[in-house]
């Protein structure tokens, strides 16, 4: 039986501590849940003004090859995202897909302005194993995955973002949403997108682990930045109608039933060729049987992950994959899987919740609008 002593600890691991944070497991990690200040004022500090996040868990790589086109075709046999249509300079979501079209994982791609023969990936922390591994035995010869270690990321979130990076990385304010790009951050080599999964505008910051506590004392140092823990950053993910993977996406999922159609380029819809594309294409062209959609429960109980959804005659039409409480929001949100045309907005459902029925109604995913920077 594992223990405290078995979880990997991040390079900000004392600092956590040294914070007064609560730690949990999490992806094989020790992991600050919250601070002091709870949850909610953390949830809430983030939309008004900036969060500082240890994402350090997730894994970094490099796709390496002789030029972009070979490495960015190589990707495109993996995903169904317009990989060969990225700028230099830029950042795109996509998924890891299998044979039968169902999400592998989700992940971040950028095209680094600074080298012409790669693609930086940063992938979820439970899935990187898998990913690294699906990845590099399918990939072509002559590209190569190249694991990126000894590294820390750090999530800079909220509107006083672009304020607090101006002040340690000046140009970085100039960036727009997905804008990737490689400095000094405090004086301190680093590579940064202007991105984040909050649904607030903000940056994430790639450096050595040797340096990543210098970094967010930096940060933590300016008035405007909190530290904020895990528990935050799902009541803000959930809020955002963000996917979080192992709940609202699996390997049974396909891009299509998750509703993430917009990250599947134009082109790929029409040429296909990637892991999956029978399955995602046909999809596509006639339908799912099962949607992800927001769903509003009325009154003041959150429904949980696994809650059934039911239509207004009683029959099962879905479940509950993310649910709680939304701070910005102002009462519980959630997210899951229901049959159409139960997904459409407004549709009248119910919830069963400890075996009794709850109302609520199908809604849009973003409970809390986006405030990217476009």
């Amino acid at each position: 039986m594992s223990g405290p002593q078995d979880l990997l600890k991040t390079p900000l691991h004392a600092l956590h501590l040294e914070l007064g944070a609560r730690m949990v497991p999490f992806a094989g990690y020790d992991m600050p849940v919250q601070y002091p200040a709870g949850i909610v004022r953390e949830h809430k500090h983030t939309r008004a003004s900036a969060g500082l996040f240890d994402v350090s868990h997730m894994g970094q790589a490099w796709l390496v090859g002789p030029g972009f086109e070979a490495v960015a075709a190589a990707l495109e046999k993996l995903v169904p995202g317009d990989m060969l249509g990225l700028e230099k300079g830029r950042q795109r979501y996509t998924q890891l897909t299998n044979e039968t079209g169902g999400i592998i994982d989700d992940l971040m791609v950028t095209r680094p302005a600074d080298h012409d023969d790669r693609l930086f990936l940063v992938v979820n922390a439970a899935r990187k194993d898998v990913d690294y591994d699906w990845i590099s035995r399918h990939l072509p010869e002559g590209v190569r995955l190249e694991p990126w270690e000894e590294r820390a990321l750090i999530a800079l979130q909220g509107p006083r973002a672009e304020a607090v990076m101006a002040r340690h990385c000046p140009g970085a304010e100039k960036m727009g949403f997905m804008d990737a790009s490689a400095g000094d951050v405090a004086g301190i080599p680093a590579r940064f997108s202007r991105s984040g999964y909050t649904g607030e505008d903000g940056y994430e910051i790639s450096v050595a682990a040797r340096d990543a506590e210098r970094l967010a004392k930096t940060l933590l140092a300016e008035p405007e930045v909190e530290p904020i823990g895990l528990g935050a950053r799902d009541t803000l993910r959930l809020e955002a109608g963000l996917c979080l993977y192992g709940h609202d996406i699996d390997e049974t999922t396909s891009p299509v039933e998750a509703a993430l159609v917009w990250s599947i380029g134009k082109r790929r819809r029409e040429e296909g060729g990637f892991m999956g594309s029978g399955r995602i294409l046909r999809e596509l062209a006639e339908g799912v049987s099962r949607k992800r959609t927001g769903i509003a429960p009325q009154g003041r109980a959150p429904a949980r992950e696994g809650v059934k959804v039911l239509n207004e005659a009683g029959e099962e039409v879905g479940v509950i994959t993310s649910g709680g409480f939304g701070p910005t929001a102002g009462g519980p949100v959630a997210m899951g899987y229901v049959k159409p045309p139960f997904n459409r907005k407004d549709t009248p459902l119910k919830l069963l919740v400890r075996g009794r029925e709850m109302p609520a109604r199908a809604a849009s995913a973003v409970f809390v609008p986006h405030n990217y920077k476009r």
